[in-house]
């Protein structure tokens, strides 16, 4: 089925007219009338995970970077729509209902890199063309989780061990590095509490 450059994502099929011709992975699960644009999506996952993603219903995904290291797992539940976004899971993101994300969004649940001066330039070093990906030094991961009804504006960054409470909103720009309560309003960097949606 295809609607308006649209197709449903069907585990390892391949999709029809694509520009980009990445395989869609075999290791995921993908409930009924989710949709997407191109396998371009999953150029970053590297997930050996028997199930390193994990889509509900209804839920669509345009031009969106779905990147994963090995040990990595995403979730995104029924209804949910992300845009021109940047998902990055080291180990876990879990993203709820009815999700909005737009375009820029950068949702990251690690620093990818030592926080260590030292540390960072043998990880740097490491990652080059003349280095060796396996001696990489060790970094921290924290699972991000946002709930059900979160709404979140274009360029926004969401980082690693933050919760987002069910029905926020996370103004465009913002930059979110602690936990969001319920119903709030959050703009800025880093985020700060504008409002509560229950007044």
């Amino acid at each position: 089925m295809i609607v308006q450059n649209f197709q449903l994502l069907v585990p390892g099929k391949k999709l029809v007219n694509d520009w980009c011709d990445f395989p869609v992975p075999m290791n995921m699960e993908v409930g009924a009338n989710t949709m997407i644009d191109s396998s371009y999506c999953f150029e970053k996952f590297f997930s050996k995970k028997d199930i390193g993603l994990k889509l509900g219903n209804n839920i669509t995904i345009q031009k969106t970077n779905l990147a994963t290291e090995i040990n990595g797992y995403i979730e995104i539940g029924d209804f949910s729509f992300i845009s021109c976004a940047t998902i990055v899971a080291n180990e876990k993101i879990i993203i709820g209902k009815y999700v909005f994300i737009g375009i820029g969004v950068t949702i990251v649940d690690t620093d990818f890199h030592p926080l260590d001066p030292a540390q960072r330039l043998k990880d740097t070093i490491a990652i080059s063309t003349v280095g060796e990906r396996t001696k990489r030094p060790p970094f921290t991961s924290l699972p991000v989780h946002i709930e059900d009804d979160v709404w979140i504006g274009f360029n926004a960054t969401i980082l690693k061990g933050v919760r987002i409470g069910r029905g926020s909103i996370i103004q465009p720009g913002s930059v979110v590095l602690r936990d969001v309560p319920e119903d709030s309003v959050m703009e800025g960097n880093p985020a700060q509490l504008i409002t509560s949606r229950n007044g």
